[in-house]
């Protein structure tokens, strides 16, 4: 699947883009699957289903952001899953994020938030691979493993923008995930089918494919119990793999020192999430 990866620049999926068994369920639909891309006008409600409220991260982004002075930056806010936390510890919040969609969201979520907290914070449509914001904040995150959206292209320019934004002493604040495979033979396809009740009460049955040496996985979401009749949604996306070590040197070689390294509760079996404190090395 050759895939734009960033928020709002996704081709339109076809049918071929889906792999393994989730290709094999949406072929069986027939022509009443709808396909959708994650971060579109239909995925982008599903993407803040699953993962809008959630708390992974959370914590340990808050714990770190409390010892940073100053306005925090928000990168790829999405619907507000860490900017409503941010908020919440009474900064100052700039929210960025490419997506229309989830903009929409996370301007729903602001309206219907006490005045006090929704006059702190500044949404701002943008790229988090090339903005100008004409200031300098404390702290910059980017939380839910999102830089894995992101080609090698536009980590250099996401690097060099976080550099330009960042006061003196301030903190680059960022997650990845590493992925272990389950099989013996590491050019064996994986794939982990689960089923995922959110807090809404909503089900759906994700698969995630990912053969190692492609360097990234795909994930496909349908509803758990799909209808007799009428359209199905499936969402489908594309995620770069980047592990530790990688993003390690390309941030060393754009100018920044790993300050600390906090590993993250795991999301499942081949999931192990880091979160690195990073700053410009003097």
């Amino acid at each position: 699947m050759t895939t734009t990866m960033t928020r709002e620049g996704h081709r339109l999926p076809t049918p071929a883009d889906v792999p393994g068994r989730a290709g094999e369920l949406l072929a069986s639909l027939g022509g009443r699957a709808v396909l959708c891309d994650l971060y579109d006008a239909v995925g982008a409600s599903v993407y803040h289903d699953l993962a809008g409220t959630g708390t992974h991260e959370v914590r340990e982004l808050l714990t770190l952001v409390r010892r940073i002075p100053g306005p925090v930056l928000d990168l790829a806010a999405g619907s507000g899953r860490l900017t409503l936390p941010l908020l919440a510890l009474g900064r100052e919040v700039t929210a960025l994020e490419l997506s229309s969609y989830m903009l929409e969201l996370l301007d729903q979520r602001l309206a219907a938030a006490p005045p006090a907290l929704r006059e702190r914070c500044l949404p701002v449509r943008a790229d988090m691979s090339d903005f100008a914001l004409g200031r300098r904040f404390g702290a910059i995150v980017l939380g839910t493993t999102t830089i894995s959206l992101l080609g090698p292209e536009g980590r250099v320019g996401l690097y060099r923008a976080v550099r330009e934004h960042l006061e003196p002493g301030g903190r680059f604040l960022l997650s990845t995930v590493d992925m272990t495979t389950t099989g013996t033979d590491p050019t064996e396809a994986a794939e982990v089918d689960m089923e995922i009740v959110t807090d809404s009460g909503r089900a759906y049955r994700l698969f995630e494919h990912w053969t190692p040496n492609s360097g990234s996985r795909t994930v496909t979401l349908f509803p758990a119990v799909i209808p007799d009749t009428g359209p199905v949604e499936v969402c489908t996306t594309t995620i770069g793999v980047l592990p530790v070590a990688l993003l390690e040197v390309e941030l060393a070689a754009a100018g920044f020192t790993i300050s600390s390294r906090h590993p993250l509760p795991a999301v499942g079996e081949r999931h192990h999430d880091v979160l690195l404190e990073t700053e410009v090395t003097p």
